[in-house]
C-alpha cells in the first residue's frame, strides 16, 4: 500500500463519454494504491456509550517485559470492525462492566479508513462511503457525530457506460420502460423470470454464484449490464465465484420463502405488516430514499470520536506476536510495543485483522481454523483521486452547469480498466474547491489481480478519463 506525490495528468485521448483529459498543469490531489475494503458499516444492534468505571483496576505496565494487568477481552486489530465491537463491549451491562482493551499494529487507528485533507481536497484512499442502516446510525450517534453526517442525495442519478453512452439507472419502477440499457426481449426475460417463469433451482447443496442465479432468475442483460458491473464496483468480485446467499442474501431469501423473487416480495410484505415492529430509536437521523452517507470531515471521523472515547483502552504501535492458550482458562498474549515487550492476560480474545494475519496468529492453537483462514481471498484494487476544472466536463453532462450524480459503473464487456467512477464532490460538499470537479476511480479487482504491480503513473493512464 503506498501513495504517490501530486503529479500532472498525461495528455490523453478521452476515451468515456463524460470527462475531457485535464490539460497539463492541473495536478490531481493524490493517487493511492491499495486493497479496497468493504464499506465501513458495523453489523452491530447495540447502543453503544462508553462506561465510566471498570470491573477491574485500572492497567499499568511495570519496565522492560512488563506485565499489563489482566482484562475481560482484548480486541485485536483497531479497524473501524475493532473499534466498533470494543465500544459495544465497554459499554455498561448492568452491575458489570467489562474491561475490554484495543490492541493496532499501527501507528493510528482506523484500518483502511484513511481520509486525507490537502489543498482545499478531502478525498478517501480507502472506502468512499457507508449505508445509512439504523445499526449504523445508532453508532454514530453514540460516537457523538450525529451533527456531522452527510447524505448524498437519494435523487441523483446512477449510470452505467454502456456502447460509448451514460445510462441512467432506473431510480422507480415507473423507469424501467425507458431504461434504454437493455432491449424489450431483455426486458421480458427478467420480467417473466422474477415471476417464477424461468428454469428450476438448482438442487439442495448446491451453493448457487451470484452470476447463476442472475442469469436464471432474471436472464444474461440484466446479468451482464448491471449486476456484473455493480459486483465488480462494490465487492471488487468476480461474480461467478461470489455466492449469491453471501452477498445477495435478502434477494436469494425471497425466492427460497415465496418460490420467485416477485412471490417471496409479496410475502416479505405480508409478513411486516402482521410483525410486531419495534419503536425505532427517536434520536437517529432519518435518511431519505436509498443512499449513501459520509461525515463532514470524510470517514475517518468515526474511528477517531470512538478511539477518543474509549481513550486509554486503546494501544497504538502495539504489533501481537503471540497468542498462547491457559490451562486454567483464559489467554496470554504478548506484544511487541515501544516500550518493549508486554504481556496481556485476558479472558476473551476477538481478532478483527486481515484473515492472512488472524492465520498466523492463531495456527499454534487450531490448525484446522488457520486452514480455514489462509484461504480467504481480497481482491486487489487501487483507488484513484483526480481533479479537473469544471471546464473539462462536456456540457450534455451537467445539471444546472454542476455535475450531478453519483458516479458510473463500467461493465467488463466495455473494455475499461476501471471498475466505476464516484463523483466524489457531487456526492458530497466540501471536497474539491470552486471550480474543481473531484473523482474517485476503482480500477483492479478479483478480474484484473495484477493491478497492485503497475506504477502510480501508469494506473493514471489507465484509468483514462
Amino acid at each position: 500500500m503506498s501513495t504517490a506525490g501530486l503529479a500532472d495528468l498525461p495528455s490523453l485521448a478521452a476515451t468515456q463519454p463524460l470527462f475531457f483529459p485535464a490539460p497539463h498543469g492541473h495536478r490531481p490531489p493524490s493517487v493511492y494504491v491499495g486493497p479496497k475494503p468493504n464499506k465501513a458499516t458495523p453489523s452491530l444492534k447495540l447502543r453503544c456509550s462508553v462506561a465510566k468505571e471498570s470491573t477491574i483496576s485500572p492497567l499499568g505496565v511495570s519496565g522492560e517485559g512488563g506485565q499489563l494487568g489482566a482484562v475481560d477481552c482484548v480486541v485485536v486489530g483497531g479497524g473501524i470492525s475493532g473499534l466498533c465491537i470494543a465500544q459495544a463491549l465497554a459499554t455498561k451491562h448492568g452491575d458489570a462492566v467489562p474491561n475490554v482493551i484495543v490492541t493496532e499494529a499501527r501507528d493510528r487507528v482506523g484500518g483502511n479508513i484513511i481520509t486525507v485533507q490537502k489543498d482545499g481536497y478531502l478525498w478517501e484512499e480507502g472506502p468512499n462511503s457507508f449505508q445509512p442502516s439504523d445499526p449504523m446510525l445508532t453508532m454514530l450517534v453514540d460516537s457523538g457525530l450525529k451533527d456531522d453526517l452527510v447524505l448524498g442525495d437519494p435523487n441523483a442519478p446512477r449510470f452505467v457506460l454502456w456502447d460509448g453512452k451514460l445510462r441512467p439507472v432506473p431510480s422507480s419502477p415507473a423507469d424501467i420502460p425507458f431504461f434504454d440499457l437493455m432491449s424489450i426481449g431483455g426486458k421480458l426475460r427478467a420480467a417473466f423470470g422474477a415471476l417464477g417463469i424461468r428454469p428450476s433451482p438448482p438442487p439442495p447443496g448446491h451453493e448457487e454464484s451470484v452470476e447463476e442465479f442472475v442469469r436464471r432468475n432474471l436472464g444474461d442483460e440484466v446479468f451482464e449490464r448491471l449486476i456484473e458491473p455493480f459486483c465488480s464496483g462494490v465487492y471488487a468480485g468476480d461474480p461467478s465465484k461470489l455466492s449469491m446467499k453471501a452477498a445477495f442474501g435478502k434477494v436469494w431469501n425471497l425466492e427460497q420463502n415465496g418460490g420467485s423473487i416477485v412471490g417471496g416480495a409479496f410475502k416479505a410484505i405480508q409478513e411486516r405488516k402482521r410483525a410486531h415492529m419495534t419503536p425505532r430509536d427517536p434520536r437517529l437521523p432519518k435518511p431519505k430514499g436509498q443512499t449513501v452517507g459520509s461525515f463532514r470531515k470524510g470517514l475517518s471521523m468515526l474511528p477517531d470520536a470512538i478511539s477518543s472515547r474509549l481513550g486509554s483502552k486503546v494501544k497504538l504501535s502495539w504489533k501481537l506476536s503471540s497468542i498462547t492458550k491457559l490451562d486454567k482458562g483464559g489467554y496470554t498474549l504478548t506484544y511487541e510495543t515501544p516500550e518493549g515487550l508486554i504481556s496481556v492476560l485476558s479472558k476473551s480474545v476477538v481478532m478483527t485483522v486481515p484473515s492472512h494475519v488472524a492465520s498466523s496468529l492463531l495456527r499454534p492453537l487450531s490448525g484446522a481454523a488457520a486452514d480455514a483462514l489462509s484461504k480467504f481471498y481480497y481482491p486487489p484494487v487501487a483507488a484513484v483521486s483526480i481533479s479537473y476544472p469544471k471546464e473539462a466536463i462536456r456540457t450534455e453532462c451537467l445539471i444546472d452547469g454542476e455535475l450531478k450524480g453519483f458516479g458510473q459503473l463500467h461493465p467488463r464487456s466495455q473494455g475499461l480498466k476501471t471498475l466505476g467512477t464516484i463523483y466524489s464532490s457531487s456526492l458530497f460538499p466540501n471536497r474539491a474547491p470552486p471550480g474543481r470537479v473531484l473523482l474517485l476511480n476503482y480500477i483492479g479487482g478479483a478480474t484484473n489481480p495484477g493491478i497492485l504491480s503497475k506504477r502510480a503513473s501508469l494506473l493514471k493512464q489507465l484509468i483514462k478519463i
